[in-house]
């Protein structure tokens, strides 16, 4: 996995926190970008093929919990309703220790798949 630019972000540690298949998706989803809401859906159904589906009812409460855990941090876009006519926009990106974490889940699963018996 090519690592983002850490100029922009300061490096962190991973941190000892359960992460659930659906926060690990949206983790991976924002991996070297940033994103606002909507946009996290359509980069997995893009991505997928439109063969997964994430429910917008549980987008929210996982982007809040993702962002108590430290993972992320988001802000309001700058764009204001006169520009795009809705509501204004909050953006989500990975914090360094969301890196981190992301990258040790899947050096797991890289060595897991690599695991041979003695």
């Amino acid at each position: 996995m090519p690592r983002p630019n850490t100029t922009q972000r300061n490096r962190g540690e991973p941190l000892d926190v359960e992460v659930s298949p659906r926060e690990e998706l949206v983790l991976l989803a924002l991996y070297s970008k940033e994103l606002y809401g909507l946009q996290i859906p359509q980069a997995m159904s893009e991505a997928s093929g439109g063969k997964r589906k994430f429910q917008i009812g549980s987008l929210y409460p996982t982007l809040h919990s993702l962002e108590k855990k430290g993972l992320i941090e988001s802000r309001w876009g700058d764009e204001g309703r006169d520009e795009r006519g809705g509501a204004r926009r909050r953006y989500y990106k990975l914090t360094g220790s969301g890196v981190a974490t992301l990258e040790a889940i899947q050096s797991f699963r890289e060595n897991l798949i690599a695991w041979q018996p003695v």
